[in-house]
């Protein structure tokens, strides 16, 4: 156990026993250990380890059994995290190290004709899941997971608010990635916090991919929310049904944002899953339904707006995971898994890592040529909701959709495979907004990866992949991305 953690659990036991001593009718035991060990000794029954491994699933996969996990008595602290290092080629100016939905820069221009080379550790992660002892058939745990891909200010050079790439790189901001508590009832599953947006079925449908998600096309967004849930678990099947009261996209709408989903499983036709790049999991076979519902209310489009104009965005997507060639014959033929998603909506840009499309609101009218001229301030984020010149707001249609493999090679344990996606995004009205002269009419990505354990605890990822954008005028401009990642699992 390297240094710091060592440090951090003495601190731990020290302040603990020092409780405990001052209780002098109490005795209290301390332990190191792992969820699998507390599981094997019964501290924690099996619904308590199913839980912990699906709030752990997409940051270390199957690994979260053998994480360190400090018990005090009854209650658990499970510590885990990635070291994440990313280096990654690109053959235009356009990405960071995450490329998510960004514009592709178009030939002919400087940026369009230039390469890149961006090393990053900005992806790595530490968590804490947190279990307090079970109170009358109620189970209440807490996740609380941090990275360094906070917000900090722009790449830049001699600007103001913008950052050397130095100081981006190698003094990164640390984020609130997950934090929400959980209880759960013979009722009812309660759920208050930040967390995976519930649409998508968030995490367990991410794509097998090197790359830092999300990506093109993909539904990836974490919010505050308070969300209730309902498992019926039978043999052959499990149903699990959730609605959502989100943070809504626009606070000045007065209203949160309404989700909700159901999903179907095949307990007994399980294949291998890697959700992202570490979360590699058991998955049984798979579809989800999800529905999302919002609220926009803009101030009307002039300089020194009274009135308001409302709007309602929404979408719908499914999800589905089939393994083809399932668990049971990965010894001797393979493991091969299909996933894939598909999303209609409106407004809902925000669902998407970086959409913007290249639109914006435009100018006002100036009609007797005022200097400065009016502007217009509007107070929700860009992209899903603009107006056009005639003053009629409009929202940003959206549709994506993701399909890809996994095929885990036979005789080595699901140890190496190989993985490989497709995803294209569109909008049919984005074209009459357009941030200047044009704006992008939709996105192709390909890639295909390659995946290795070299022990239990690291896992290498080399990938290529391929992006084009279609803009307005007709101009497509592409991309290639070689990425080779090294990840720490612990």
């Amino acid at each position: 156990m390297p240094p710091s953690w060592s440090y951090l659990f003495a601190l731990l036991i020290v302040g603990t026993s020092a409780i405990a001593s001052a209780d002098s009718g109490r005795r209290i035991s301390i332990e190191l250990t792992t969820l699998r060990l507390m599981h094997e000794k019964g501290l924690i029954t099996d619904a308590e380890m199913d839980s912990a491994l699906r709030d752990l699933s997409d940051s270390v996969g199957d690994r979260a059994l053998e994480s360190t996990s400090l018990a005090i008595g009854k209650w658990s602290t499970t510590i885990y995290g990635v070291v994440q290092s990313d280096n990654v080629y690109d053959t235009t100016e356009s990405f960071n190290d995450f490329a998510g939905n960004a514009l592709v820069q178009r030939p002919g221009t400087y940026a369009g004709e230039h390469g890149r080379f961006t090393m990053s550790l900005r992806n790595s992660r530490l968590g804490f899941r947190l279990r307090a002892p079970e109170y009358h058939h109620v189970r209440v745990s807490a996740l609380l997971e941090m990275d360094f891909l906070g917000n900090q200010a722009a790449l830049g050079y001699n600007q103001a608010y913008q950052i050397s790439e130095g100081a981006y790189f190698s003094s990164p901001v640390f984020r609130m990635r997950h934090y929400m508590m959980k209880l759960e009832t013979p009722i009812v599953d309660i759920l208050i916090g930040q967390y995976w947006d519930l649409f998508g079925w968030q995490s367990q449908y991410h794509p097998n991919t090197v790359e830092i998600q999300g990506v093109v096309g993909q539904i990836y967004a974490r919010t505050p929310q308070i969300r209730i849930s309902k498992t019926i678990r039978t043999r052959p099947l499990t149903l699990e049904m959730a609605v959502a009261m989100v943070r809504p996209p626009q606070r000045d709408s007065s209203t949160p944002e309404g989700q909700g989903a159901v999903r179907l499983s095949l307990n007994k036709l399980k294949g291998k899953q890697t959700l992202g790049a570490v979360g590699s999991v058991e998955s049984p076979l798979s579809i989800a339904f999800s529905g999302d519902v919002r609220h926009f209310s803009l101030p009307e489009f002039t300089a020194k707006p009274v009135n308001s104009v409302d709007k309602t965005g929404w979408a719908v997507g499914v999800d589905a995971f089939v393994p083809v060639i399932p668990l049971q014959l990965l010894h001797r033929f393979g493991n091969l898994g299909l996933n894939g998603e598909y999303v209609w909506g409106y407004g809902i840009a925000d669902l998407y890592t970086g959409l913007n499309n290249g639109v914006a609101n435009p100018a006002l009218p100036n009609p007797m040529m005022l200097n400065p001229a009016p502007t217009y301030t509007i107070n929700a984020d860009p992209s899903m909701v603009l107006f056009a010149a005639d003053g009629t707001a409009h929202l940003i249609q959206i549709q994506s959709y993701m399909v890809g493999l996994q095929y885990y090679l036979p005789r080595l344990d699901g140890r190496v495979w190989v993985a490989a996606n497709y995803m294209n995004i569109r909008s049919n009205n984005a074209k009459l907004h357009p941030n200047g002269m044009f704006a992008r009419l939709s996105e192709d990505r390909a890639d295909v990866n390659l995946f290795g354990d070299v022990t239990p605890a690291v896992r290498i990822g080399l990938s290529y992949a391929y992006y084009l954008d279609h803009y307005s005028d007709g101009v497509s401009a592409p991309n290639h991305r070689v990425q080779f990642s090294a990840f720490y699992l612990f």
